[in-house]
């Protein structure tokens, strides 16, 4: 049975930086968390920092610029919080490969799991294409990562890897 690695909050834990959870419902999301097939996982939370804990962006790119060592993540407040969103990305990883989870499912717009968008770090609530910190480590070890809002792709690529 394949696993799906997914972002905690998205299972509505309350781990975001404000505390709360964004928990995506529906049909899939409860089908998969019954079959046993979810791997609920906080890269920040695992990577060190508290709940909440203040709003973090990405400085100078997006997550494949931090894991090439070219941006930072900061705080609203200009603390560098780079080497917990690493120390995230890489217990991730980890996470994904001791389950055998080939598919994360992440939450958009994250610095860590943000898959088509992240914030451009103003703290303008500004977006820009980009991959987070996490996001961008898995898909280069080769693990497909989906946003919230693509639950129907997860579906055909779970049908395909099982079917074949």
């Amino acid at each position: 049975m394949e696993r799906i690695l997914v972002s905690s909050c998205l299972v509505g834990r309350p781990v975001r930086y404000d505390g709360a959870a964004k928990p995506v419902g529906g049909e899939l999301v409860e089908r998969w968390r019954t079959e046993g097939r979810l791997v609920p996982f906080c890269p920040e939370v695992s990577g060190g920092l508290s709940v909440p804990r203040p709003p973090a962006e990405i400085v100078g790119g997006d997550g494949h610029a931090v894991l090439d060592g070219t941006a930072r993540v900061r705080t609203d407040g200009g603390a560098d919080v780079t080497a917990e969103f690493l120390r995230g990305a890489r217990q991730a990883l980890d996470a994904a490969r001791r389950t055998g989870a080939r598919i994360a499912l992440l939450k958009e717009g994250s610095p860590s799991c943000g898959s088509n968008r992240v914030y451009d770090g103003t703290f303008t609530g500004t977006s820009i294409p980009g991959e987070g910190v996490t996001t961008a480590l898995l898909e280069r070890e080769g693990i497909r990562v989906f946003s919230e809002n693509d639950l129907a792709a997860v579906a055909s690529l779970l049908e395909t890897l099982e079917s074949g």
